[in-house]
């Protein structure tokens, strides 16, 4: 089995499994009911949320700790746009992912040019919680209830009107943009940028002397997980019906990490795999206080601990073990052959 890792030996397949997944996703209404469809559309929302984490820490090496203002912004940004301000929705979208871009440009800005590596890391950390605050101190953004009963929107383009309130309409289409996203992320990994972005994770200094721009390869890749991450987010307001500042609080920004290090960080699709897994955590023991966190916390140990490739590394290693060893000929065979 060989390893879809972010290296592009594995971009074919990547392509075929989203297309599968798309079109098995789409199945999702007809077999589920309403509550499962809901955690469905989520699921896809995290997956989206744990690639854009890993598009950082396992393509570029950069560890962040507070994907969740990005998230949130993105969250908050669309429920403006389209409650107060009355922007169209796929405007909105767009506008949503910019803020998600800018604010992570600032960020990056002032922390890569100060620190890197885990203190790097504890900055990003303290930004998120500033946003944390500010949201939770804003009137505006309904301080720390949030912003409630939240309308799923219409798209009007000319003469054709989609209401995405109606039936399942809001879950394709979330299934629909999730899937762009995805495919954007491939899409960079495989492009020179993201190969020089694999240059700079492995080692830096000769990055740098080979003539690439170390800080600011990881300033791009910082910006374009932050507008992805927030695209995330903005299909959260409107498909929760729902925003609060526990969107920015520091425990959201542990969920992409946890993904990423259940699926395998190593993998494209490992942190779509480590969304589905927890996500089924969580559904199967939301009915017991605090069991959820405990588990969570179980199976990050167990992962730092037993499965330090996380599941797809495990079944990589499972699956070369079952490969028949190569048949090596005796000497005596070979003498045989050369004469």
């Amino acid at each position: 089995m060989k390893s879809t890792s972010f290296i592009g030996s594995g971009s074919r397949r990547d392509w075929l499994i989203l297309v599968l997944i798309m079109a098995a996703a789409l199945w999702v209404p007809s077999v589920l009911n309403r509550g499962l469809v809901f955690i469905a559309g989520m699921i896809w929302i995290n997956a989206v949320f744990g690639l854009s984490f890993n598009l950082l820490f396992g393509l570029s090496g950069v560890l962040s700790f507070g994907q969740a203002m990005f998230f949130a912004a993105g969250a908050y940004a669309t429920a403006v746009f389209t409650q107060q301000l009355g922007i169209p929705f796929l405007l909105a979208l767009l506008l949503s992912a910019a803020v998600g871009g800018l604010l992570s440009g600032l960020v990056g800005v002032v922390a890569l040019r100060r620190s890197e590596g885990v203190y790097f890391a504890i900055l990003t950390l303290s930004f998120a919680e500033l946003l944390h605050l500010l949201i939770a101190n804003t009137s505006l953004l309904g301080r720390n209830d949030g912003l409630s009963g939240l309308t799923r929107p219409q798209i009007n383009l000319g003469t054709w009107q989609l209401d995405l309130a109606v039936g399942d309409h809001f879950y394709y289409f979330i299934v629909l943009v999730c899937g762009l996203l995805i495919a954007l992320i491939r899409w960079v990994i495989d492009t020179p940028f993201g190969r020089a972005l694999q240059a700079v994770k492995q080692d830096p200094d000769r990055a740098e002397f080979l003539g690439i721009s170390v800080r600011r390869h990881r300033l791009v890749i910082f910006i374009l997980a932050g507008a992805t991450t927030a695209a995330a987010g903005a299909l959260v307001a409107p498909w929760a019906q729902i925003v609060t500042p526990e969107l920015g609080h520091w425990s959201n920004s542990t969920n992409p990490i946890l993904y990423t290090l259940l699926g395998g960080s190593a993998y494209f699709w490992g942190p779509v795999l480590g969304a589905l897994v927890l996500s089924a955590v969580f559904y199967v023991t939301r009915t017991l206080v605090g069991m959820s966190d405990m588990v969570t916390g179980l199976l990050l140990l167990v992962v730092v601990l037993a499965l330090p490739g996380g599941i797809l590394g495990l079944l990589s290693r499972w699956t070369r073990r079952s490969e028949p060893a190569p048949i090596i000929p005796s000497d005596s065979s070979a003498q045989e052959k050369s004469l």
